[in-house]
């Protein structure tokens, strides 16, 4: 996996800077485990917008990934690395020995050809997934379930990577990409890695319209409005628009938005804080 830089041609290949996508070994998905996936373009059940700066972009189909892992004990072979529209990261598609198939996220370093499992037998190696009671502490994990059998919930984006640093009794203390440190059943799962296409936050579109095509219309900044149309418009000139929020007057920075009685919160040992994450382990 790496980044395939442009020459300045034209205007739109400047500043380009894309994946090479050197890993991906299939053009076509399997279509038994595509479903649709319909563009709301921000717009709720009643066709009001809801989101804004939300619309067109190219059509997809909607991959169906297995988060939870549950095929236990039976060792699958990893056929292709694909493409994902749907997601940063790439996907895996494994075939078990009965002939099923299904796509997995795919961990970093995965080749065509390898064995993956799931469950209590499967050994602490890229790609297997584990209860968090049998991962060796300071491994490397990501899809990382909350709630025993439900599936992956956290750490799911490409390049993202969580990490095992303590047990306490039934349960395992991790620490999350964000810096956040927090306490998670013993029997819930969890795959050995870190996920695939880290280099996603070095790419550079380039142009607008490479942003069209995935969907994000232009954003019009607040303090570019008018008084009437968000907190931070008006004034003369170039004039600052005040402390920052939201259309509706909720302030955007500083301000913590989760519950003080939220029922998760005795799990957290320690809140996330700005510009700490994994890089600073």
């Amino acid at each position: 996996m790496g980044l395939r830089k442009f020459k300045s041609m034209t205007p739109g290949t400047r500043w380009k800077i894309i994946s090479d996508f050197d890993e991906i070994t299939a053009a076509q998905p399997e279509k038994s485990l595509m479903a649709p996936y319909k563009s709301t373009g921000g717009r709720n059940n009643s066709g009001k917008m809801t989101m804004r700066y939300l619309g067109g972009g190219h059509k997809r189909r909607f991959r169906i990934i297995d988060f939870r892992r549950d095929k236990f004990n039976i060792p699958g072979i990893v056929k292709t690395v694909e493409y994902d529209p749907n997601r940063s990261g790439r996907i895996a598609l494994v075939q078990y020995p009965d002939g099923e198939k299904r796509y997995i996220l795919a961990p970093q370093g995965i080749k065509v050809g390898q064995t993956v499992m799931s469950g209590d037998k499967a050994v602490p190696e890229n790609g297997n997934a584990l209860y968090l009671k049998n991962i060796p502490m300071g491994t490397f994990i990501y899809n990382i379930e909350l709630h025993a059998g439900k599936g992956g919930q956290l750490v799911r984006s490409g390049g993202s990577m969580a990490q095992i640093i303590a047990r306490e009794g039934n349960y395992a203390v991790i620490k999350l990409p964000s810096g956040e440190t927090r306490k998670v059943l013993s029997t819930c799962m969890a795959t050995i890695g870190l996920v695939s296409n880290p280099e996603n936050n070095l790419v550079r579109h380039g142009k607008a319209g490479r942003k069209r095509w995935l969907g994000i219309r232009p954003r019009n900044r607040g303090v570019a409005m008018n008084p009437v149309d968000h907190p931070m418009g008006g004034g003369e000139g170039k004039a600052s628009g005040g402390h920052p929020r939201s259309r509706k007057g909720f302030k955007a920075i500083g301000k913590k938005t989760r519950s003080d009685k939220k029922y998760s919160n005795k799990y957290i040992l320690e809140r996330r804080t700005k510009g700490y994450g994994m890089k600073d382990v």
